[in-house]
């Protein structure tokens, strides 16, 4: 069974009361004005006539850690609240992969290009994957005219966010909205 049980503290929380073990701390009270360097149990003191925590807000390389009161349970749950409204403000752009030959035909390459231009008008970036099989690397030209095709096609609607290269048996261009 772990060590840690459901009330330990992860590695990167503060320190709180009794677990600050610095002999002085800068505080800082409740309404956010400066009361100076003082020794941790007087300020320990103040915390509990208070009915507040001491929190080290900020522990640096200096001997003297930057301390609060504050209520350190309403402190996590706000500290919880901007994570989780941070995480939900976030926008991750999809990548959808669309995959060629070099011996695709002109009514194939339009119903691809079309494909493309669904996804990258819905917000999506496109990975274009041109693929050789066997001989067909002999001839790497017609793979980078077929790539060139396609890009010329989907010219009015997306632009190369990195250009065409050769990576192994396959040719790959990502593309995205102009």
């Amino acid at each position: 069974m772990s060590t840690r049980g459901r009330d330990a503290a992860p590695q990167n929380a503060p320190k709180v009361n009794e677990g600050i073990t610095a002999e002085r701390v800068l505080l800082i009270g409740e309404d956010g004005e400066q009361i100076g360097t003082i020794l941790t149990e007087r300020a320990m003191a103040m915390a509990r006539e208070a009915g507040l925590d001491l929190v080290a807000v900020h522990q640096a390389d200096e001997a003297v850690p930057v301390c609060k009161l504050l209520d350190y349970g309403k402190y996590k749950y706000e500290a919880h609240r901007k994570k989780v409204e941070s995480r939900k403000n976030q926008k991750s752009v999809e990548m959808k992969e669309v995959q060629v030959r070099p011996s695709i035909g002109e009514s194939d390459l339009a119903v691809k290009c079309k494909a493309m231009k669904k996804f990258i008008e819905a917000g999506k970036k496109v990975k274009l994957v041109l693929r050789f099989r066997g001989r067909e690397l002999s001839h790497k030209e017609i793979g980078h005219e077929v790539v060139a095709k396609i890009l010329e096609h989907c010219s009015d609607f997306a632009k190369e966010e990195s250009p065409p290269k050769l990576e192994g048996s396959m040719i790959i261009a990502v593309l995205t909205k102009k």
